[in-house]
């Protein structure tokens, strides 16, 4: 099963606490412990009610672990391993232990699963139609607050690529930091300006990118040497002329197209040559996965 990093693990250990909080809050499941014996074992499966690709068990067996500081113990076992295809009907893991756990632990884990599958399933789809192209399929910052490390995950799974995590492992000059720059008396807001700051502050520890919405903007990024150029909206002729322009006069630079990206565009802006595509849709719009759990009768 693919497993999560110590910061992914970190990150959904967060999540679950609020999860469960809100879900159990100081009392616990009211019902279970009215009519469930606390003694009570039994044993589910979670089965895909429609077809896409797995991402999260990492996620599920953790909430069950989380309940262990209740005082309920429930065993969770995968039957699959994240980013496995699915149909209708498979069995993708299997609970086994105390009842009033499986029955708490029921909607947050699930919660979890559908989610996350959804956006693998998504991704998947991007992925499969530029799959023979070397054009490679990015997320965005655009994820749900707190879940960002998870939803890459899930993208991960669906075999796509994470961009930048956040503001804090990558340089991306956009055009609002342009203009700041200039308001500041500090330049004049230039992209060559900002280029030598950025360098001069962080040398090439970490990746500088520059986003460009016109060709013309783009001539004067390329000769800057940023290590990535964000090509803004552009339509498929702009993109095949800037890629014959950073061919020409900086071949080491790599071009990222974004912006009007869906499934229906996405094989005709990958064609143009671009190195990289970011969809913010792969995690801003992915639908949940049907998921349910079957509980099984001794």
């Amino acid at each position: 099963m693919a497993a999560f990093t110590v910061a992914e693990t970190a990150a959904c250990q967060q999540v679950i606490a609020l999860a469960l909080t809100e879900d159990l809050g100081l009392v616990g499941d009211l019902t279970s412990e009215a009519i469930i014996p606390l003694a009570l074992d039994g044993q589910a499966i979670y089965v895909a009610r429609a077809p896409g690709v797995l991402a999260g068990l990492p996620a599920a067996e953790l909430v069950f672990q989380s309940l262990e500081k209740r005082g309920l113990s429930a065993r969770f076992e995968p039957l699959l391993s994240d980013g496995s295809k699915i149909d209708r009907g498979t069995a993708v893991a299997r609970v086994s232990g105390s009842m009033r756990a499986i029955l708490a632990a029921e909607r947050t884990s699930l919660n979890f699963l559908q989610h996350l599958c959804g956006i693998a399933t998504l991704t998947r789809r991007y992925a499969d139609l530029i799959a023979d192209l070397p054009c490679r399929l990015l997320d965005t910052r655009k994820t749900t607050p707190g879940w960002r490390l998870l939803e890459k995950y899930a993208v991960r799974c669906g075999g796509g690529h994470n961009h930048r995590l956040g503001l804090f492992d990558a340089v991306l000059i956009k055009d609002n930091h342009l203009a700041a720059l200039a308001r500041s008396g500090l330049g004049h807001g230039s992209l060559v300006e900002a280029v030598t700051l950025a360098r001069v502050k962080h040398g090439h520890a970490v990746p500088l990118e520059i986003e460009v919405d016109t060709l013309e903007q783009l001539e004067v990024a390329l000769p800057a040497r940023p290590d990535i150029v964000l090509l803004d909206n552009m339509s498929l002729e702009q993109l095949r002329q800037a890629v014959q322009r950073r061919n020409a006069v900086a071949p080491t630079v790599l071009l990222e197209a974004s912006g009007g990206v869906n499934l229906s565009t996405l094989r005709g802006i990958a064609e143009t040559g671009v190195d990289r595509v970011s969809v913010g849709a792969l995690t801003h719009s992915a639908v949940a996965l049907d998921l349910g759990l079957d509980y099984q009768t001794p």
